[in-house]
């Protein structure tokens, strides 16, 4: 038996992740969830559950160092974007595999203005941008990308899951948006922005140009170097900010360009790069939706390489079992219990 602690396991994509954990057609894998949240659906799924503090609570390493020991726990998984940072600094003081790259990878990944700072150097296409805090640097550099003769956006320089992400548009219809549309809509004018922020300081934020075109990711297990397995998808059917509709692609120039990606940041384990059209916007250093097949359970062997049961380039050698047009739907589910 095969013990894995899943971090944020009430995440979008647990539920699936947990399922493919536990049926890897090898063995009993025991899934041991944690989340900030007690209702968190990982504590109908998984095999054990645990609350615990949030990832940027000083205690939350603390906590997940307990549970390693006392659940018998072989590998921790994170999941979320928010546990990252504080198991990559400790991950020396755990005796089993934490699959969370070094902490400079990880700083360089969730810090979005190294990232685009990072992509520009090494010629990967991305957006401008300009890091401001602020209503009236927000103002100034939205002007000087180009509003109002064309659409910009801007979000916090830390988030994830689409977190604090708006679109300034000075063609908006807000009376549409009222009457029409669901709630959270993100797109707004610049002035409206301005008037909920602060004059000066405050959060940090990025104000981009917009990218435009589909939406893609690639999605992989890296080494430090290069990544060992992995490959493209579409990212379509958005809902709260979340993709729920992948189409896997064949595609060798982005597969070269999350190389080079990888390379640079020394990504050693999951890792997820987000595209809209040709411009990199986004790359997170953790595992993401994952487009499932029979033949080729991509978390199910992240857990195998940390436990030395199979070698990069044995993994290398699965690529020819990715099937492209492999089609994964997300949809609504539930759970029901007794108090």
């Amino acid at each position: 038996m095969t013990t894995i602690l899943l971090s944020a396991a009430g995440a979008p994509g647990a539920a699936r992740l947990i399922r493919a954990l536990q049926e890897n057609g090898e063995r009993r894998a025991r899934v041991v969830g944690t989340d900030m949240n007690p209702h968190s659906v990982g504590a109908h799924l998984c095999d054990a559950f645990h609350v615990v503090p949030a990832g940027d609570d000083p205690g939350y390493p603390d906590a997940i160092l307990e549970l390693v020991e006392r659940e018998g726990v072989d590998v921790v998984l994170p999941q979320s974007s928010f546990d990252l940072e504080a198991l990559s600094a400790r991950r020396d003081e755990f005796e089993v595999p934490v699959l969370v790259s070094s902490p400079d990878t990880v700083h360089r990944s969730n810090d979005k203005a190294e990232t685009y700072a990072l992509l520009q150097r090494i010629g990967v296409p991305t957006v401008e941008y300009r890091r401001v805090a602020g209503a009236r640097e927000v103002e100034a550099a939205a002007r000087e990308l180009g509003y109002p003769d064309r659409p910009v956006c801007f979000k916090p320089v830390f988030s994830s899951g689409s977190r604090g992400f708006r679109i300034l548009d000075p063609t908006v219809d807000r009376a549409h948006q009222l009457l029409h549309e669901r709630p959270g809509s993100v797109a707004m004018r610049l002035e409206e922005a301005v008037e909920l922020l602060p004059e000066e300081g405050g959060t940090e934020l990025l104000v981009m140009e917009l990218a435009t075109g589909g939406e893609r990711t690639i999605d992989g297990i890296a080494d430090g170097t290069r990544v060992v397995l992995g490959h493209p998808k579409t990212r379509e059917a958005m809902r709260a900010g979340l993709a729920m509709f992948f189409v896997t692609l064949d595609d060798d120039e982005l597969m070269a360009t999350a190389d080079k990606i990888c390379a640079e940041l020394k990504i050693e384990w999951f890792f997820n790069i987000q595209l809209v059209g040709d411009a990199v916007i986004e790359i997170n250093p953790r595992i993401s939706t994952i487009v499932y097949q029979e033949d080729l359970n991509l978390p199910w062997l992240g857990v195998k390489r940390a436990l030395g049961e199979i070698a990069d380039d044995e993994l290398a050698a699965l690529r020819s079992r990715i099937r492209p047009g492999r089609t994964a739907l997300r949809y609504f589910d539930q759970v029901e219990w007794d108090q």
